[in-house]
């Protein structure tokens, strides 16, 4: 499990995929791939077996190195994210698996994206940024006003939503240390909504099929 509370800008090394047709297109019949990371404080005490969230996308620590890590993704979440679309030297938000005994900072996030919001446009304030998004009904179904969201792996607040996007604004800790700082219109983001949300949903769901 993880808060949405990022640790560090990482760094993309690589990712490999299989060569073939599908290769450069993750959203048809995507093969999966190899993404290797660069991040000295997501690997100061990482080991195999270990979760790091990447972009808000939980993956499992295969191999740690020379202060990078090598991560396996599967077709479900090349398809789900935006994780195909990374190169190398590009950014990615970071945050190690919350301990036991850690604090909630933001809130409970469990690294399992569940669909690509893009930005349509960003307003600056004297000391934030507002930002409204653009995301099909199947998400925003489950965001709620005032509600917390995860994009790529930062935990928000939802300021507002409608049935095709939602805003939220980002105070200067959140523009300096993580890479919504720097998003344009059209760029993407991982959106994991409240998990709540969907089980109360399903719940309602199976009760009235009963």
């Amino acid at each position: 499990m993880f808060t949405g509370i990022v640790e560090e800008l990482g760094s993309v090394v690589a990712l490999v995929r299989p060569d073939g047709p599908a290769a450069a297109d993750p959203v048809a019949v995507a093969p999966d791939a190899v993404l290797t990371v660069a991040g000295p404080l997501a690997t100061s005490d990482a080991r195999p077996g270990d979760s790091i969230a990447v972009d808000g996308v939980c993956l499992t620590v295969t191999s740690v190195a020379d202060g990078a890590f090598v991560a396996e993704v599967m077709p479900e979440t090349l398809r789900r994210t935006s994780l195909g679309g990374l190169v190398p030297g590009a950014r990615v938000n970071l945050e190690r698996a919350l301990p036991a005994n850690g604090r909630l900072g933001g809130h409970v996030v469990q690294g399992h994206v569940d669909g690509v919001a893009t930005l349509v446009r960003r307003t600056p304030g004297p000391r934030w940024d507002d930002l409204e998004f653009s995301a099909p009904a199947a998400l925003t179904r489950y965001v709620a006003e005032k509600g917390s969201v995860a994009l790529s792996g930062v935990s928000l607040t939802v300021t507002w939503v409608s049935d095709d996007g939602f805003g939220v604004s980002l105070i200067p800790t959140t523009l300096a240390a993580t890479t919504l700082g720097g998003l344009a219109p059209g760029d993407p983001v991982n959106v994991e909504v409240d998990v709540l949300a969907k089980y109360v949903e399903r719940l309602l769901a199976s009760g009235a099929a009963r």
